[in-house]
Parts: C-alpha cells; sequence; structure tokens
C-alpha cells in the first residue's frame, strides 16, 4: 500500500515537471533563440528602438556596441538593449 501511494506522488511530480517545462522553460528558451537571431542579422540601415525607447537607424555595428542615429545625435547602445529591429520585436523583451 505504501509502495503504491509513493508511485502515484512520484507520477504527480513527472506531471508537474512536464508542465513547467512545456508551459515555462521551453517557450523562454525558444524566446531567447528567437532574439539572438533577430539581433545577429542586424545591419547598417535598419531601423532600430531600444529598451529606453530611442529610435533610429543604424549607422556602424563594432563587435557588441552599435551606433545609431537619432534625429541629429549619433548614440552607442549595446546590442542587448535593441529590442525592435524594423518591424520584428525580439520576444520577451516587449
Amino acid at each position: 500500500m505504501g509502495g503504491n501511494s509513493m508511485m502515484i506522488l512520484l507520477i504527480q511530480f513527472l506531471a508537474i515537471g512536464l508542465v513547467f517545462y512545456f508551459l515555462i522553460i521551453r517557450p523562454q528558451g525558444q524566446a531567447r533563440k528567437k532574439a539572438a537571431e533577430i539581433l545577429a542579422a542586424l545591419k547598417k540601415g535598419d531601423e532600430i528602438t531600444t529598451s529606453g525607447g530611442l529610435v533610429g537607424k543604424v549607422r556602424d555595428i563594432k563587435d557588441n556596441l552599435v551606433t545609431f542615429d537619432c534625429g541629429s545625435a549619433q548614440l552607442v547602445v549595446e546590442r542587448q538593449r535593441i529590442i525592435r529591429v524594423g518591424d520584428q520585436a525580439t520576444p520577451g523583451m516587449v
């Protein structure tokens, strides 16, 4: 009798773990992957929006830093701070 209830408890924990994986962990991993793909495809001339709300066109990209024109100013921002490239929003950031 004790072994049977232990097996049911183990199955319940496994079911909770699977639900947690498919509803939380897996979608976050997919969103991170898509965001990385969007930022990796960033090129000169793309219109971007930063996490601070600044909008501009990419002028130069060096490693992790992106220089962009915002009005009459040139600004430098880290690539990870970009939340939108053109009409594509980086998942999980907006």
